[in-house]
């Protein structure tokens, strides 16, 4: 979880620095080229975000998996103990 929400503080780390950048240039002469860089960098962070949601979401079903294999796992171990007399 804690790597989960690392992630997105860099991805959106990024994309406000890639924005600040762009922005602190001063006024140029050709605008549309500063504004397609700022587009396009918030598209990347935006898609980094969504990969590190897709880990995540894929990392937490693999645990919910491990989990219910170790239930399963220590069921079957209980019910091949034999009962002490």
């Amino acid at each position: 979880m804690t790597s989960e929400v690392l992630r997105k503080i860099l991805v959106a780390g990024a994309a406000v620095a890639a924005l600040s950048v762009v922005a602190c240039k001063g006024p140029a002469n050709n605008t549309d080229a500063a504004t397609a860089s700022a587009e396009a960098a918030a598209s990347d962070a935006s898609a980094a975000a969504s990969s590190a949601m897709a880990a995540s979401s894929a990392a937490s079903d693999a645990a919910m998996a491990a989990s219910s294999a170790a239930d399963s796992a220590s069921a079957a171990a209980s019910a091949a103990m034999p009962a002490n007399k």
